[in-house]
């Protein structure tokens, strides 16, 4: 099984429970003696926390390693967040990660792959693959989808 659980799917009922995410590194935040990593795929996005002393010395310099847009899979345990985020579905909890795999490297991606993208039209269609992950987009793409769903019973 290659995850438990989407990335828009975890609540403060899972804490506790050991998940198996996969998805694409957002972000990565680095303060010294913790690292964050923001997992995103198309349901939602989950924060990921590693701590010195806590998680091992080994998974968290291989999350270091990590860049944008690299596609991970990560084995650990649901916990609360110390500092909510009311933004977020997830933002009540965090994943204490135990394992890392990459699955697949990145080269660092030409725009942010973010609602607010730094990337003009022209760069944003010559590479649409990237730009359809972007939150405004599918949410276009899933609507139209719907719209043409209900036409298409209508006509039934």
């Amino acid at each position: 099984m290659l995850r438990s659980h989407t990335n828009g799917e975890l609540r403060q009922e899972n804490v506790g429970q050991t998940v198996t995410l996969v998805g694409w590194v957002q972000r990565t935040r680095d303060k010294g003696g913790i690292l964050w990593l923001d997992l995103r795929d198309r349901y939602g996005i989950t924060q990921l926390a590693l701590e010195e002393g806590v998680e091992s010395a080994e998974v968290r310099e291989q999350a270091r390693q990590l860049g944008r847009e690299y596609v991970i899979s990560v084995t650990g345990k649901v916990a609360e967040r110390y500092s909510k985020n009311a933004h977020l579905p997830t933002g009540d909890i965090e994943v204490r990660v135990e394992k890392i795999d990459v699955l697949n490297p990145a080269k660092l991606p030409p725009f942010l792959i973010e609602d607010d993208t730094d990337g003009g039209d022209e760069l944003r269609m010559k590479y649409r693959y990237l730009d359809l992950r972007r939150t405004p987009v599918r949410n276009n793409l899933m609507l139209r989808h719907r719209m043409a769903q209900a036409v298409r019973r209508y006509l039934d």
